[in-house]
């Protein structure tokens, strides 16, 4: 990757030996390939205006927090965009994970609890719940893969078929055991504790703000999913198979076991994202998860994650995430009703979509 300070001086160098007329092209060019971060600039300066309070302490925290919940599943999906595919059958995932974890770790004076002979969970039992969770995600994904990297299928088509199949397994398990599609909830202080809890001093006027602990778990799986992106052999190979899968393959990447691992990868983000996700809205239901795919798509297409493949950062996905969710914030503070969200939410999409592919023609 090269130095930000070297590549300023490089372009700056250029601008200087360019005409008139190359120098208005490279303007435009400039508007329009950063046009979504301009809007974003003015939309949150238009935004304070009318509200001040975006820029309070419990409003950043917030931001933080909403980041946090959202950064691991994007970084999954990353990993499927950079091998020029995707997977709509994220958030499914973190649906039926949240519920079986919630279903796990109800305290044992739960109303409606699910399984009744379990006691109180402890931290034992909370962790053998992310285990499964991390485990069935990652199940999921090695089915997405094996499809994608075994038949050839295009992964919009596997991860259609897998969301289908997720949601129902997830619609009959909250109708299983007599819960009768009843949302889970009354968690034990343990999970909850573990999740949400802080081991962080509190801060802000009489200690009113806290960070999290998933906020520090999020910053751990970026930690890990940079280094396996950056400084690994397979973050090498996944990257190699985006840009072109013949060329890889003829440079001895096997391929078939990129693919398969980069989609198991994923699923494992969104088990844990679920995992998370339970205790973070505390009252789970079977639609829990719904559409969480286009928010974490969006950010890495926000990002600078391209679909042509073999093009993408873990800053960069962090950066989408980010953006995105001030943008959400915003859209909050302004009273923007919910349904309208929707069409700003695909508008963005567009958007990004749009300019991401006109770099890419620009390069070409």
């Amino acid at each position: 990757m090269r130095n930000p300070v070297t590549a300023v001086k490089q372009t700056a160098a250029r601008y200087k030996t360019m005409d008139a007329r190359d120098k208005k092209s490279f303007w435009v060019d400039a508007v329009l390939n950063n046009a979504i971060y301009i809007i974003l600039i003015i939309f949150v300066i238009y935004t304070w205006t009318q509200n001040s309070n975006i820029l309070s302490g419990p409003s950043i925290v917030n931001l933080i927090n909403l980041v946090a919940s959202n950064l691991p599943m994007a970084l999954g999906i990353g990993g499927c965009i950079v091998l020029t595919g995707t997977d709509l059958s994220a958030g499914r995932v973190v649906g039926l994970t949240a519920g079986i974890s919630a279903a796990l770790l109800q305290t044992a004076t739960a109303a409606n609890k699910f399984f009744d002979s379990l006691g109180e969970p402890g931290l034992a039992m909370v962790f053998m719940a992310l285990v499964l969770a991390l485990l069935l995600g990652g199940l999921v994904g090695l089915v997405n893969g094996f499809f994608v990297a075994k038949f050839q299928l295009h992964p919009f088509i596997v991860t259609l078929a897998t969301q289908l199949i997720v949601y129902g397994a997830c619609l009959m398990f909250y109708m299983s055991n007599g819960n009768n599609g009843q949302p889970i909830s009354g968690l034990s202080d343990a999970y909850r504790n573990f999740v949400t809890g802080t081991i962080l001093p509190r801060f802000g006027n009489n200690g009113a703000l806290t960070i999290p602990n998933y906020v520090l778990y999020a910053i751990i799986v970026f930690a890990i999913m940079w280094f396996t992106w950056n400084k690994t052999t397979f973050g090498k190979n996944m990257f190699a198979v985006g840009s072109n899968p013949e060329a890889a393959n003829v440079s001895g990447v096997n391929v078939f076991f990129t693919t398969m691992m980069v989609h198991a990868l994923a699923g494992v983000t969104y088990g844990y994202a679920g995992f998370i996700e339970a205790a973070r809205i505390s009252s789970n239901v079977a639609n829990t998860g719904q559409n969480y795919e286009s928010d974490a798509i969006a950010a890495c297409v926000i990002g600078g994650v391209s679909f042509v493949g073999g093009t993408g950062t873990v800053s960069g996905v962090l950066l989408g995430v980010v953006l995105l969710r001030i943008i959400f914030v915003c859209l909050t503070y302004l009273s923007v009703d919910q349904n309208l969200q929707y069409i700003i939410k695909g508008a963005i999409i567009l958007l990004a979509c749009s300019i991401d592919m006109r770099k890419y023609l620009t390069r070409k």
